[in-house]
């Protein structure tokens, strides 16, 4: 049953399912092809018109992953590795957004998916152990299993700045970017954010405007993309060994694979240590961070490779106090690393200026600019670039109901608790894909999708042959895994700023690190273990005694040896936490 954008369509009333997923993004696709594969029956809603997830919403210049493209993809068909080409080594949004589609079509996942509908509530109905969901479009449906592939930076924050409402011109949200496109020529524009998306915007929308004015909190750590087209050689090369390379990268704690120098900064000449930083420089992206051992758990080391990224960007911005304002003064790689192409030259335009509102703030909007410190800066348009609710606030936008009346947002009031980020306890057969308390966005996104879904197929595979009704987290467990959680934050120094990893770019948000920072393959042994002890930490109920172990379905390809080359000495005393 599927539907096109702007279409109407009767209300689908009393259906019943094996599986509600929501949301059609990676994670939902994937996860309705594996749930057919189960011969289970399953619906999904999806808010917008198309597949895609955060690619079919994220449409402002400039977008692109900062995974390179040839391990931004599944891994769970040859076929599909072999047939798909990607241009560039940084795979832009428009391209993405094709993928997801060819995935759709090329698995006739359409059928199932249900566009332009949003689930606003989802009930625990104890007497019928069924969840009862409803969207905004009337539907009114039920399922044993309820699966929330919502994704992680999905849900837009919108600051609410004085006097939003007398501005005359456009306001545009990188996170809900117009489909047709916006055309800023001859515009003067405003751009609120230097986060990941207004680094990529912002170059791009210096070449059509006027005047380019841009509001600066936090200054952001970024490094160069050097993207360039993919050649038939190299593309023929990589698939010649994807299978190898995926091997490589399930083993790594990021979920992807990028070489990797063990040696600490500290131990390290200063020549040596500039040496280093210049190679690493030069071959860019993500992987800049891999340059020695110990940068995300020594601060002396860190320092050195932060005055680097200082020198860099000093280099680069010609005016000495708008290089200044550029500079970050916090941890590198302690919010979530940039990869620009063309960032910080655009400050050397002349119609380019660089406003800091860390200490007074933006006052307000007039009816024809942003007011700050006492001084309006006139802009015919504006972009908010103010990123999102991660991590959970796709989850607050839907009423979600478990046993005992337990509204999830009860719950989760003073942050989110889940065990392994699967499943949280007191709402039975509800599952999370890449959820709180998983390596998620620490890791290469599509991997931890893929790893999670396998997962839970074997686990409701396992509960049919058992008879099993229902499947939930127990307290004692989870309460267990949200302090390891929070314990390994502590070994790493991404866990002393604010940002979005801990929600504090959100007013009234409590400071909680959500992702799981121990690194993906860890976390891959861990969700191993549980289920090969027939689940431990959850409690079946109706489940047949047996001493057969869960039968392994789809997680044979994640039992792969930990790389031990990339887990160093301290993060091994430090509860064998690997570098990420």
């Amino acid at each position: 049953m599927t539907t096109k954008a702007g279409t109407t369509r009767a209300a689908e009333i009393g259906t019943s399912f094996d599986a509600v997923v929501v949301g059609a993004g990676f994670a939902g696709m994937y996860m309705l092809h594996r749930l057919r594969g189960l011969g289970f029956t399953a619906r999904v809603f999806e808010a917008g018109g198309g597949v895609g997830g955060t690619w079919y919403w994220n449409r402002y210049p400039g977008a692109r992953c900062d995974v390179e493209s040839m391990q931004y993809s599944f891994s769970f068909s040859e076929e599909l590795d072999q047939e798909w080409n990607w241009s560039e080594k940084y795979s832009p949004q428009p391209e993405i957004l094709a993928y997801a589609n060819h995935i759709a079509d090329r698995f006739d996942l359409r059928r199932d998916i249900v566009f332009d509908t949003r689930v606003v509530r989802a009930t625990f109905d104890e007497a019928a152990k069924r969840w009862q969901i409803e969207t905004d479009r009337g539907d009114r449906v039920s399922a044993r299993f309820c699966i929330m592939a919502v994704g992680c930076l999905s849900a837009p924050n919108r600051p609410r700045f004085e006097g939003i409402g007398d501005f005359k011109g456009p306001v545009y949200h990188t996170g809900e970017w117009p489909h047709e496109g916006v055309d800023f020529t001859g515009l003067r524009v405003g751009v609120i954010g230097t986060g990941s998306s207004a680094i990529q915007s912002i170059p791009i929308i210096a070449k059509q405007a006027s005047q380019l004015t841009v509001f600066q909190r936090t200054a952001t750590w970024s490094v160069p993309a050097w993207n360039e087209a993919l050649t038939p050689d190299y593309l023929k090369q990589v698939k010649a060994h994807y299978p190898e390379l995926r091997a490589k990268a399930r083993a790594r704690p990021t979920g992807f694979y990028f070489p990797y120098n063990l040696t600490p900064a500290l131990e390290a000449s200063e020549a040596e240590r500039e040496k280093q930083y210049e190679e690493a420089w030069a071959r860019g992206g993500l992987p800049f961070l891999g340059a020695f051992g110990d940068l995300l758990f020594e601060k002396d080391a860190n320092d050195t490779i932060a005055d680097f990224a200082r020198r860099k960007i000093r280099g680069i911005v010609k005016d000495p106090a708008t290089a200044e304002l550029l500079c970050p003064d916090n941890v590198f790689g302690c919010k979530r690393l940039c990869v620009d192409t063309g960032y910080f030259e655009t400050y050397n335009l002349p119609h380019v200026k660089l406003v800091d509102v860390s200490r007074t703030g933006i006052e307000r909007f007039t009816a024809g600019g942003i007011v700050v410190d006492g001084t309006e800066y006139p802009v015919d348009a504006i972009v908010s670039a103010t990123g999102f609710a991660a991590m959970t606030g796709s989850f607050d936008k839907i009423a979600i109901t478990g046993r005992n009346g337990l509204t999830l947002a009860e719950k989760w009031r003073a942050g989110p608790r889940t065990y392994l980020g699967l499943a949280s306890a007191g709402f039975p057969n509800l599952f999370m894909i890449t959820g709180p308390g998983s390596p998620s966005v620490l890791a290469s996104m599509i991997q931890a999708i893929e790893q999670h879904v396998d997962w839970l197929v074997d686990c409701l595979g396992h509960m049919r042959d058992v008879g099993a009704s229902t499947i939930e987290a127990c307290v004692e467990d989870e309460d267990a895994w949200v302090e390891h959680v929070n314990e390994v934050s502590k070994v790493s120094l991404r866990s002393t700023c604010s940002s979005w990893y801990v929600g504090t770019n959100i007013a009234g948000r409590p400071r909680v690190f959500m992702p799981y920072i121990g690194g993906f393959p860890i976390y891959v042994q861990k969700c191993n273990e549980v289920m090969s002890s027939g689940f431990d930490g959850f409690v079946l109920e109706g489940a047949a005694k047996t001493n057969k172990p869960p039968e392994v379905r789809l997680t044979e390809r994640w039992r792969a040896p930990l790389d031990m080359e990339v887990i160093s000495p301290a993060a091994v005393a430090a509860r064998r936490v690997p570098v990420v």
